[in-house]
């Protein structure tokens, strides 16, 4: 008997692709897609809104002559990803609502959908690999990234659990996407020359400041500048080291510290818990050479502080912390002992090259170190480190 396999259709290319590759597999294939946004609020209007997506998704399983089904996962989706989002934005922190949503969602809710349709697989058009090794007799997954370097979404997976990766396929990830392009050309699927969705997951491109004031409000505050030749922390030649003191990790992800008196006011904001790390558009503030950076916010006394150019040493930090219950391992067969030390590479955004460091496991939590400084760390993203093409493991950064 074949195995049976959903496809999460999202009315993109990738997801049309990768459901015509399970097909050419010999699997039995359904299609299936899920609604998990209402709101319109902040949505640009250039964006397509989720009716055009069914549409197109429904037009591809006609296509590929599939079972076609759909499923609103709204409820679910607003719990735990768009409420979360609002917790974190409230905080002064900056999420990665697309990591929660696979975890929370595609591979968790969604999938238990799949399993209602008899699916032995749930299926996505990411750009990513699994496979699978023996450790005693015990079967263990591998997240690997995709063989297209320009589009590997790995790191959008590595929040994901065992149980999660034996339940998944991933038909695209040995593809590159212009030959993704061309199959769907060639067989005149209807996605073949839609353009790739960007934004919020499943909400789709947003002002976020209007989005965000669905539940945070604005509320005035001052801007200030913060000159390059404040007093930054300075970084040792050749740290780390295997043997760095507990003080020199303390002091290695201790973020810039600024307050009221470290510059001067030039603007006003209207929330400093809209603003993030390293963002540079939304200041309208002008008269300057280059253009200003947020360096850092303060949303207890409502402030925001800028730095101007893009060499401003209050957007770079040596290190970050991940705190112990927030530490995730893919691979729990080779989780770190606290007190150890290992050298993986490491990101802390989608699409940025990946950093030598060293992750030092303590009892608190971990402690990466890079090897050169980082730009744009902000706590409530996520750090996920990896050996060579693999993703071993991640953690939402709290400072």
């Amino acid at each position: 008997m074949k195995k049976r396999v959903v496809i999460g259709l999202s009315g993109g290319v990738d997801s049309s692709v990768a459901a015509w590759v399970l097909k050419e597999q010999g699997y039995d294939v359904i299609g299936l897609f899920m609604r998990n946004w209402y709101d319109t609020t902040g949505l640009l209007q250039s964006d397509c809104h989720w009716e055009d997506d069914l549409m197109f998704a429904e037009m591809v399983a006609d296509k590929l002559k599939i079972p076609f089904h759909k499923v609103d996962l709204s409820e679910p989706y607003r719990k735990r990803v768009v409420d979360y989002m609002f917790t974190e934005y409230e905080k002064g922190r900056t999420p990665n609502p697309d990591v929660l949503c696979n975890r929370e969602i595609k591979f968790d809710s969604f999938a238990e959908e799949a399993k209602k349709l008899g699916g032995d697989f749930v299926a996505t058009g990411h750009y990513c690999r699994k496979d699978r090794i023996k450790s005693g007799n015990k079967t263990i997954y591998r997240l690997l990234t995709g063989k297209d370097d320009n589009k590997d979404q790995s790191y959008f997976l590595c929040q994901l659990n065992q149980k999660q990766l034996a339940f998944s396929l991933f038909p695209v990830g040995e593809m590159q996407k212009g030959d993704v392009r061309n199959i769907a050309d060639r067989l005149k699927l209807p996605t073949a020359n839609r353009k790739d969705s960007q934004g919020i997951c499943f909400v789709g491109k947003v002002h976020l400041p209007t989005f965000l004031q669905q539940k945070l409000k604005t509320k005035e505050g001052d801007i200030i500048e913060v000159p390059g030749t404040f007093k930054f922390t300075t970084w040792r030649a050749g740290f780390p080291d295997d043997n760095v003191s507990e003080n020199g990790l303390i002091e290695a992800v201790k973020p810039h510290d600024y307050n009221s008196t470290s510059g001067r006011v030039i603007g006003n904001h209207n929330g400093a818990h809209y603003f993030t790390i390293g963002q540079r558009k939304g200041l309208n503030i002008g008269g300057y050479k280059e253009p200003l950076f947020v360096i850092g916010t303060d949303v207890r006394n409502n402030i925001l502080y800028v730095g101007e150019g893009q060499s401003h040493p209050g957007l770079c930090r040596k290190g970050l912390f991940v705190k112990d219950d927030e530490i995730h391992w893919i691979r729990t067969d080779n989780m770190m002992s606290s007190g150890e030390c290992r050298e993986y590479m490491v990101r802390i955004r989608y699409r940025q090259p990946l950093q030598k460091a060293k992750l030092f496991r303590r009892d608190d939590g971990m402690y990466i170190i890079f090897n050169k400084l980082q730009r744009g760390i902000a706590p409530g993203q996520f750090a996920a480190w990896y050996d060579g093409d693999e993703v071993v493991g991640s953690g939402v950064i709290d400072r």
